[in-house]
């Protein structure tokens, strides 16, 4: 008698049974007809899984777009993957590496015999050869094997990288793909077969390559890339920064903890943010000295450490006896009654709209006329903008230093004289790779820092940061990410170490997600990918680093 288990999928709010030992792509052929997309891959009781993953027991499946967050990221994995094999088919001997999102797509190079593969032709041959995957319809085949096994396999195709990550881990199994006969790993499912990958596009791009997976909005045609030179150049610099430091990937940073140096590697990142951080400051003063650049505008996404380096950039602006004087945006809100509404009919605090701009220009720009000004403080409890007699006019030798996720926004400063502003952007813009072709996304950095800040501060659960940070992400898309090349300088305040300092903490709260919450499965991935890493003692983490502003002890008054 043939063994039936019952399968709840969420799509349908239905009940389906099926024979045990069939996959997620027997149950969606089933209900396909109820489902009005093609899923690339399945949360299976609130876990993220490949559609070929086998049922044997009952469980409770939701079938999940490309235009999902966790199905755009299997479909660009999928991508990563075929690319290596392209490489590794065209360019025998050549080192593959995917190195962080930009300019809507991933950017990678291609290094051979010392040499940076940049040609054209290579790279048009290259996507050439996945297009003849996707034609093929090739599997990507799931395997698990003893991790001294898969070892010796990336030993033999050259993935040194890999090599050095599982060696540092110390597991006794290791879950890798292969397609076509090539093998690789990832921190999360493929895709089915290559078949379904039809959308996408490899560009030259810079000093490397850029792969564009499907348009969020417009899945059936690829991303636009859109040139972001500031934002290049500044993950160009902390790349460099790694390559000088010996630490480029998730391995190398383990091995120099497992050798005893932490503390040498806080050290030196902490010291490369102060003389950023100083070489700004400096950059600023300059452009004083000659009577511009009297507005200081810091922006950044959430959970960037603006206000961090804002009070770091403050004392060092003083050193150059120059003198800060800081207005918080948050004072400017309108009354909450006139506040904008998003599409769900709630206040959208994140819009520029919830802020009085008239009176924010005209403040300003009395100001840096020599007039003196009543500031505005903004009553949170009741929602009214009040004035308690805070008066302040400023002096030949003070600047103005306005934190805000609005400051690129040309709109915000519009009646301020361009040469009266210097614009910075603050963003945690990680630059370290677990290996060669899993990359760190920044957003996952943020997250991180915004789930330990959150519970420590706010008493916000993790669930509920978690469930509130696609609201938060759709806002810095809209709001913030649009201007961030106005900037005219940009900060990054990731921190080599920084996964492996927040690691445990982040861990315990990820741990606090009940399994039943929609929020595990992101819970469970972000536990995942913590994994790699090893702990790292924050006891060397200096009072004035950035990443005080989430884990506490700081020296600043917040």
């Amino acid at each position: 008698m043939e063994n039936l288990i019952k399968i709840y999928c969420r799509n349908t709010d239905s009940y389906i049974s099926v024979p045990g030992g069939s996959n997620l792509i027997d149950v969606y052929r089933l209900l396909k007809d109820k489902i009005d997309f093609e899923p690339i891959n399945a949360f299976v009781n609130n876990k993220s899984e490949a559609l070929t993953f086998p049922l044997y027991s009952p469980k409770t499946v939701e079938f999940l777009p490309v235009t999902s967050a966790s199905g755009n990221r299997t479909y660009v994995r999928s991508l990563c993957m075929m690319l290596y094999h392209a490489v590794a088919s065209k360019l025998p001997g050549a080192r593959l590496r995917i190195e962080h999102s930009l300019a809507n797509g991933y950017y990678g190079t291609i290094d051979m015999g010392g040499s940076r593969i940049t040609s054209p032709e290579v790279i048009k041959a290259l996507e050439e050869h996945i297009r003849s995957l996707v034609e093929k319809d090739l599997p990507f085949k799931r395997k698990e094997d003893r991790t001294e096994n898969v070892i010796e396999i990336f030993r033999n195709q050259g993935l040194d990288d890999k090599v050095k990550l599982l060696s540092t881990l110390h597991e006794l199994y290791t879950v890798y793909y292969t397609l076509d006969g090539l093998s690789d790993s990832y921190y999360g499912p493929l895709a089915a077969s290559t078949g379904i990958l039809k959308t996408f596009r490899l560009l030259p791009f810079n000093n490397g390559l850029l792969l564009l997976g499907p348009d969020r909005n417009n899945p059936s045609e690829p991303a636009t890339p859109q040139p972001q030179p500031k934002m290049y150049e500044a993950f160009t610099d902390y790349v460099a920064f790694n390559h000088i430091v010996g630490i480029r990937n998730v391995g190398e940073l383990n091995s120099a903890v497992d050798a005893g140096e932490s503390s040498t590697v806080i050290n030196v990142s902490e010291a490369l943010h102060g003389n950023r951080i100083a070489a700004i400051a400096d950059e600023i003063t300059r452009r004083f000295r000659k009577g511009e650049a009297k507005v200081v505008l810091i922006a950044g996404p959430s959970s960037s450490g603006k206000t961090t380096f804002s009070k770091r950039l403050a004392i060092q602006l003083m050193t150059n006896l120059v003198k800060p004087q800081t207005i918080s945006l948050d004072d400017y809100f309108v009354d909450r009654e006139k506040t904008p509404k998003d599409e769900s009919g709630e206040y959208d605090y994140e819009s520029l709209y919830a802020l009085d701009l008239e009176e924010f220009n005209r403040d300003i720009n009395a100001l840096i006329n020599g007039e003196e000004v009543e500031l505005p403080y903004y009553n949170f409890a009741n929602g009214k903008r009040e004035y308690r007699g805070n008066r302040i006019s400023i002096g030949d030798d003070t600047i103005l230093l306005i934190e805000g996720i609005h400051g690129l926004n040309p709109e915000l400063t519009a009646q301020v004289p361009d040469r009266m502003k210097f614009r910075i952007y603050v963003s945690a813009l990680t630059t370290i790779s677990i290996d060669d072709h899993n990359w760190i996304p920044t957003t996952d950095n943020r997250l991180l820092r915004r789930i330990i800040r959150d519970a420590k501060y706010r008493g916000v659960s993790p669930a509920e940061t978690i469930s509130r940070w696609p609201s938060v992400r759709r806002g810095e898309e809209r709001w913030i990410f649009p201007f961030q090349e106005n900037a005219d300088v940009m900060f990054n305040s990731s921190l080599l170490f920084e996964l492996g300092v927040i690691k445990d903490r982040a861990e315990r709260l990820l741990r606090q997600v009940p399994h039943d919450a929609r929020e595990y499965a992101e819970a469970w991935r972000l536990r995942g990918f913590l994994n790699y890493f090893d702990s790292i003692s924050e006891e060397f983490v200096p009072s004035t680093s950035l990443l005080r502003e989430f884990l506490g002890g700081s020296s600043f008054k917040y």
